[in-house]
């Protein structure tokens, strides 16, 4: 096992349906740690930049949108395999065919709104990571 950080976000819908504590304790009843975390609110155009991989996919405006609709909560997570454990925890994309346990079944309404984000490997983690805290501002 290998102490990894990852990026965890919590999209629009969850923060504004109130869900952020309850999402904050499951991360951490899993065993990972909260290095950073700050509440911001994505213009279009950082929705847009942080989304770039999917700017060729059907969804993108639709996603980038959503994005951009109300604050998120980015956070930085330490643990053992964080970036496996955390995505584990979030449950499948589509949150009607999320487990119970998972963020994405408990907290989630569809494919759109499925209340969290995670990045999916170390090289993606390590471009989020730095896209929302500066490497000063980890603790």
């Amino acid at each position: 096992m290998a102490l990894q950080r990852t990026l965890a976000m919590v999209k629009p819908d969850a923060v504004a349906a109130g869900k952020t504590g309850a999402i904050i304790a499951m991360m951490e009843a899993a065993g990972l740690k909260i290095l950073s975390l700050r509440m911001t609110k994505l213009s279009k155009a950082q929705a847009e930049a942080f989304y770039v991989v999917h700017r060729e996919r059907g969804f993108y405006g639709e996603l980038c949108d959503f994005m951009s609709s109300g604050p998120i909560v980015a956070l930085v997570l330490e643990g053992e395999d964080a970036i496996a454990t955390w995505r584990n925890l979030m449950g499948a994309t589509d949150s009607k065919k999320a487990g119970p346990d998972t963020v994405r079944g408990r907290y989630g309404t569809d494919v759109a709104l499925n209340a969290v984000h995670g990045s999916d490997a170390a090289e993606t983690s390590t471009v989020e990571i730095s896209y929302f805290f500066p490497a000063q501002s980890l603790v």
